[in-house]
């Protein structure tokens, strides 16, 4: 089954970007430089922050559905991003090299199937859980940290 995988909105994050430190802290947003490669995913790239460029952690509701599922989590958004990902049946590098958490959701925030994977079987996941009964979108979660990565829907 064809699927969307899409990053977060770059202006969603735009206003934040070049803030001063005491600005962000206001608002619970933090700025990193990055300093190991692969240890920082933007959510609105989808891919990892090299080392040396400067990445916001902040919190972000990612599931809003007034359900039990409503969730939040922390994420990072590299200040340098200018376009949001959004791709069909391709699955992002950054999110190819990691253990996934992949959650199907029903119309009404529900959860209705789950499992994780290695990224690089990611794909086979989506197929299947896009095909459970009342699937309409999956979210992608690093399955360590357990951190929002971007959502999936039918493409």
């Amino acid at each position: 089954m064809s699927f969307t995988l899409s990053g977060l909105p770059v202006s969603r994050f735009a206003p934040l970007f070049g803030l001063p430190k005491d600005a962000l802290a206001a608002l619970g947003v933090v700025r990193e430089t990055v300093t190991e490669p692969n240890a920082a995913p933007c959510r609105i790239t989808l891919a990892d922050a090299e080392p040396g460029e400067t990445v916001l952690l902040l919190n972000f509701e990612h599931q809003p559905a007034a359900t039990a599922y409503r969730s939040a989590h922390a994420i990072f958004v590299r200040e340098a991003a200018t376009k949001t990902y959004e791709r069909t049946d391709e699955i992002p590098e950054a999110l190819l090299r990691r253990t996934l958490s992949l959650r199907a959701f029903d119309a009404d925030g529900m959860m209705v199937d789950a499992d994780i994977c290695e990224g690089s079987a990611a794909a086979a996941l989506v197929d299947r859980l896009m095909r459970v009964g009342g699937a309409r979108y999956i979210h992608a979660h690093t399955a360590r940290r357990g951190c929002f990565l971007a959502r999936i829907d039918p493409g």
